[in-house]
């Protein structure tokens, strides 16, 4: 009976994950304005998507604030992580059990902070402050990634290569990044998500002309559900989709060497 139990369980788990953004997609080609009925299938909201210029500025603003901060926090973050864990500071325990401080903040209080922050030093609200206010939001989970790859690491190829002759830096390149890969690439995937979708924080640190695609979003549903912000979702559940293949692609020959 419990066997039987668990696979009923386990679906319904996935479609309370996925029954969503099935009906996301499906009513994305309905011709009907109204998500209430179908009225027949058409890719008029495609269509016009293209044509809203405030939607296709805001996606790029999202892509370029993200994709930024996505680098910078994934490059900060493995730097810190790596002090944390081979650079014998004296407090690493308290550096890594204050990382999670940042993380259980609530985003309002952050937003609040760093808009202060920004006030305090006269920088005016924009692009800069965007990028800054991500990379501060995704640094500590991209070093708490990278420093859970690090700790499952098996150091002993790092240190037959510097027996076989290796410097410190080739052994870095060729044999530590190759087995930091997975976790590198996962804080990134992890940092890009938190900061295409990030509304709380960027509603206080957006200046204007800077309107990201959660904001734009919000105003939009705020008078009127438009279809046409079902097709730019569909188009973002299939890019993600495809990432995430594409990642997983790469993390495979990575985990092999591991």
């Amino acid at each position: 009976m419990k066997r039987r139990l668990l696979p009923a369980i386990a679906l319904l788990g996935y479609l309370a994950l996925h029954l969503p953004l099935l009906m996301l997609v499906l009513w994305s080609f309905n011709v009907s304005r109204s998500g209430a009925r179908w009225d027949g299938f058409s890719l008029i909201w495609y269509q016009r998507l293209l044509e809203r210029e405030d939607l296709l500025l805001a996606l790029r603003t999202s892509l370029v604030v993200g994709l930024t901060a996505t680098m910078l926090a994934t490059i900060l973050g493995t730097l810190a992580a790596l002090a944390i864990a081979r650079g014998r500071l004296r407090r690493a325990a308290l550096l890594e059990s204050s990382l999670s401080l940042p993380i259980v903040t609530p985003e309002v209080v952050a937003g609040i902070s760093l808009l202060v922050l920004f006030g305090a030093i006269g920088m005016p609200l924009g692009y800069l402050t965007l990028i800054i206010a991500h990379t501060a939001f995704c640094l500590p989970f991209t070093i708490l990634v990278v420093l859970a790859r690090l700790r499952g690491m098996d150091t002993s190829l790092e240190e037959a290569a510097l027996m076989l002759g290796a410097d410190e830096v080739t052994a870095f390149r060729r044999v530590t990044v190759p087995l930091l890969l997975p976790g590198i690439l996962g804080a990134a995937l992890l940092a890009f998500t938190l900061s295409f979708d990030d509304f709380v924080i960027t509603f206080f640190t957006a200046g204007p002309g800077t309107s990201t695609l959660p904001l734009l979003v919000y105003g939009m549903v705020r008078r009127t559900v438009e279809p046409t912000v079902n097709a730019l979702s569909t188009l973002l559940v299939v890019a993600t989709t495809v990432l995430l293949l594409f990642a997983q692609r790469w993390i495979a020959p990575a985990r092999n060497v591991g």
